[in-house]
C-alpha cells in the first residue's frame, strides 16, 4: 500500500470474476433512486499519491459511497512501468482522458454516520495523498463494497 494510490485499496466490488466500474451515466442509470436522491458531496479536490483527482460523495436513499474521477491520461504510468487506470489497473490499451469513471466504496446508512465517519475531511482533503485518509477511514469502520 506505500504506493498510495487507489490500487487495489478501495475494495474491488465484483460480479462473478468481472470487476464492476461505471462511467458516470451507466452509474447513475442502474439505480434510478440515484437520480432523485440527495447527494452530499465530500470534496472535489482528493488526491492521490500521483496526482490523480477524486470527488467524493455519498447518496442519501441508497446509502452508497463513491469516488469519481476522468479516467487517467494517457502515458499515466506507475514507478514500475505499468500504464495504469485512476484505479490501478493495468490497461494495456489507451482509454478516452475526457470519460468520468465511478468507483464504489461502500454503503453507510445515515446521512449523521456519513459525518461521524468522515468528520475531518475538509483538512483531510488539503493533505498530501489525502485518498489514503478515505481508505484509512474506510478500512477501520469495516466499510466496503460487497465481495460479490
Amino acid at each position: 500500500m506505500g504506493r498510495g494510490h487507489l490500487m487495489g485499496l478501495f475494495h474491488r466490488h465484483q460480479t462473478g470474476s468481472h470487476e464492476v466500474r461505471n462511467d458516470i451515466e451507466a452509474f447513475y442509470a442502474a439505480d434510478e433512486r440515484r437520480r432523485s436522491s440527495a447527494e452530499i458531496e465530500l470534496g472535489q479536490d482528493w488526491h492521490d499519491a500521483n496526482g490523480v483527482r477524486y470527488e467524493l460523495s455519498w447518496i442519501e436513499d441508497t446509502g452508497e459511497l463513491y469516488v469519481m474521477a476522468e479516467a487517467a491520461p494517457s502515458g499515466f504510468v506507475d514507478p514500475f512501468g505499468d500504464q495504469l487506470d485512476p484505479f490501478g489497473r493495468w490497461l494495456g490499451a489507451s482509454v478516452p482522458t475526457s470519460s468520468l469513471v465511478v468507483r464504489f466504496l461502500g454503503r453507510v446508512s445515515s446521512r449523521a454516520e456519513v459525518e461521524r465517519l468522515l468528520a475531518g475531511w475538509e483538512e483531510a482533503m488539503a493533505r498530501p495523498d489525502s485518498t489514503q485518509w478515505i481508505i484509512d477511514r474506510l478500512r477501520d469502520a469495516g466499510i466496503g463494497p460487497p465481495a460479490g
